[in-house]
């Protein structure tokens, strides 16, 4: 059974909302990045689905953005039409929501792909919220970026891949 099905069968058809935290981490700008994700499905059904994911050599802005996409891709596959996000970004919320402009080129494409998606929900929100807020998600990205610094380090160098997390780790 998918996802979406477990979904819709649990939730009794009903339709889903869903609060999505999303936040991109660079360790260095630009430098190896990740993107990490908390959905949780709320209504009838109650359910986390979490995402960490490495996405190569990025600046921070680029793996905030990336989260954002992924976060939305992620809702779509589980047919979720409301939605809430939450992000520790406040120049991606404005640029979103138009209050900035997009001065960067790179930038622009996955804005552009953002406001797309966001367009095929039923109702969204986007909040800009503290890093507190937004906790488990910033883990979730550094999660990925430790993993793949760990695993670029060949055994045989001798050398030991060192993180420094922003925040502290439990």
């Amino acid at each position: 059974m998918t996802r979406r099905e477990e979904i819709k069968k649990e939730d009794n058809g009903f339709i889903s909302e869903a609060k999505i935290y999303c936040d991109g981490a660079s360790s260095g700008n630009p430098g190896h990045a990740g993107i990490g994700v908390v959905i949780q499905v709320r209504g009838h059904l109650h359910k986390d689905y979490k995402i960490s994911e490495y996405i190569g050599i990025a600046t921070n802005n680029v793996a905030e953005y990336s989260a954002l996409i992924r976060g939305l891709e992620e809702a779509r596959s589980l047919g979720l039409k409301k939605i809430e996000i939450f992000l520790d970004s406040e120049l991606l919320v404005r640029q979103i929501k138009g209050v900035y402009r997009i001065s960067s080129a790179n930038l622009k494409p996955l804005w552009q792909k953002s406001k797309n998606m966001l367009r095929e929900f039923d109702n969204y929100r986007m909040t800009h919220v503290p890093r507190e807020l937004n906790k488990e998600a910033d883990l979730l990205a550094k999660k990925s970026i430790k993993k793949s610094i760990i695993k670029s380090v060949p055994e045989a160098s001798g050398l030991k891949a060192a993180y420094y997390p922003s925040i502290e780790e439990k």
